[in-house]
């Protein structure tokens, strides 16, 4: 079924929750003001998942005579399984600091998967995105991993990967699932920024120059406000190809005009590959790209969105919502939650990828929630904490 490894491999310029002003500005409003904007000596280098998981496997599910391949990440041996779905465009290494601070406070286990299309996971018809298929690969995954009658599961999912975790449970696909954790994924906010996703994806980078300077744009734009995850995710969310300096088939540019107005001290040039001034020389070279291209996808944006609200609402298990911010709620979780039909917590400030920027408050939350309905106990280091009250 699977093969441990030692390498690495993480991805999520995902759907934001806002306005088109808040669209963009959640990405890039994040600047290094400890250094004032200077280029600073900080140490940019990626760092390996070894370092917060305890276990890489590549789950193979056949399907008649071909197979698909999953990346799984794991860690835990007791307890309650945390199954983590990532944003669209990040991967399974978006959740490694997460995963390390939440099994420190709570007894569980934890797989955080590479959804299709995106990481490190290889499958036939990577292009397809729905929420169908992308809940059968969850189930599918968890039932390859754990047999038909897997550990009682709660479902943590981010952005899109929150909606994946609410068609999941929403669809019974699975036998023992406990709660239900939605991360910054709102149907309401979601929809109103569809429309401004291609400008977004337009305006991002192309290419790195290295891994490096692939990690240290993500945290100087704002998409992850941690560089301790930057160093683990990003290695999910680009990979290395090899180019000819001479072509110039497809030009690389930093950002788009609507996108860096008012911002072009976010985006150093260097940051990104330059092609050759000559084509003299035509010696290839490594550049890094991203490993999705996410604006092919858009035929499925709506789908994982329209519904989400309700359907998370009719789930019958216990349910969490975390928030960046309050305005990302909708009139029907509103109204769902003033009835008391889910837990909510607004978290103190930060950007989209809440589990990145502030992993420790995630952990938090969710270890409250799992001890409040009795799902699993707090490691005895951590039973005199106090974990915060939420509504």
């Amino acid at each position: 079924m699977a093969s441990e490894r030692s390498s690495a491999e993480s991805s999520d310029p995902t759907i934001i929750s806002g306005t088109d002003a808040a669209a963009n500005s959640m990405w890039e409003e994040s600047f290094d003001t400890e250094n004032h904007g200077v280029s600073s000596k900080r140490d940019y280098s990626p760092v390996s998942w070894s370092e917060y998981f305890e276990m890489m496997d590549d789950v193979v599910i056949m399907s008649g005579e071909t197979k698909d391949v999953f990346r799984v990440y794991k860690s835990g041996q007791d307890g309650p399984l945390l199954v983590l779905l990532h944003g669209g465009g990040h991967s399974a290494l978006s959740w490694a600091v997460f995963t390390a601070a939440m099994t420190s406070r709570v007894t569980c286990r934890v797989l955080a998967m590479d959804l299709r299309g995106h990481g490190a996971t290889q499958v036939r018809h990577a292009d397809d995105l729905s929420t169908q298929t992308m809940s059968r690969d969850v189930a599918n995954v968890v039932r390859a991993t754990y047999g038909e009658i897997p550990p009682p599961i709660i479902l943590v999912g981010h952005n899109v990967g929150g909606a994946i975790a609410v068609h999941a449970a929403g669809g019974a696909l699975l036998p023992s699932v406990l709660g239900l954790v939605a991360i910054d994924v709102v149907e309401g906010s979601a929809m109103e920024v569809l429309h401004s996703m291609q400008n977004f994806l337009k305006g991002r980078p192309k290419s790195f120059k290295s891994i490096d300077h692939a990690i240290e744009w993500s945290v100087k734009s704002g998409q992850i406000r941690n560089l301790e995850s930057a160093k683990v995710s990003m290695v999910g969310q680009v990979r290395r190809c090899e180019v000819e300096e001479g072509d110039s088939s497809e030009p690389v540019s930093p950002v788009t005009e609507s996108v860096a107005e008012g911002h072009e001290e976010f985006y150093d040039l260097s940051y990104v590959t330059e092609k050759a001034e000559s084509s003299a020389s035509a010696e290839p070279c490594s550049v890094y790209s991203w490993r999705i291209d996410l604006s092919k996808a858009e035929k499925y944006w709506d789908g994982w969105f329209r519904g989400i609200s309700n359907l998370f609402l009719s789930c019958n298990v216990p349910k969490l919502l975390l928030l960046a911010g309050i305005d990302r709620l909708d009139r029907d979780l509103t109204i769902g939650q003033m009835q008391g039909k889910f837990m909510m917590q607004v978290l103190p400030p930060c950007g989209h990828a809440v589990h990145e920027d502030i992993p420790d408050k995630v952990a938090d939350a969710l270890a409250s929630f799992m001890i409040r309905h009795k799902f699993a106990e707090a490691r005895s280091e951590t039973k005199s904490s106090s974990y915060p009250f939420m509504r």
